[in-house]
């Protein structure tokens, strides 16, 4: 699973996590990354990216997402995605979260994309 070009990233990041897959989702980001897994709080590196998708796993969710890139230059492009998802809450109960994410994306070596910087909730929520 390569994403050959930045909005395929989002694509990819869903569908990887509609089918529980972590090692496809840690695939799409660089090993130094940043994600905001929830309002407020960013975590970095594979190790901290890993444990907060593998939360979102866990409670079996049902992504749909509509991505866009916003600006690109040779290596570096910034992408938006508007998302909706669905899930079971750590409590047990159905929980709905959407939001327009912002994601920077770098172009490695081997030509694939992938995300240094995913904010999923944007940059309206205050950080942590």
């Amino acid at each position: 699973m390569a994403a050959r070009n930045p909005e395929d990233l989002d694509r990819l990041f869903a569908g990887a996590l509609n089918t529980g897959n972590i090692e496809e989702l840690m695939e799409l980001y660089e090993p130094q990354a940043s994600l905001m897994p929830s309002p407020g709080k960013v975590v970095a590196g594979a190790e901290a990216i890993r444990e907060a998708l593998a939360g979102f796993i866990a409670g079996k969710p049902t992504m749909s997402l509509s991505p866009r890139v916003v600006a690109k230059t040779a290596d570096l492009a910034l992408t938006t995605s508007k998302w909706d998802l669905t899930m079971t809450g750590p409590d047990g109960k159905p929980a709905q979260m959407s939001g327009q994410s912002i994601e920077v994306a770098r172009r490695g070596p081997d030509g694939n994309w992938r995300f240094a910087i995913d904010l999923p909730f944007g940059v309206d929520t205050p950080q942590g």
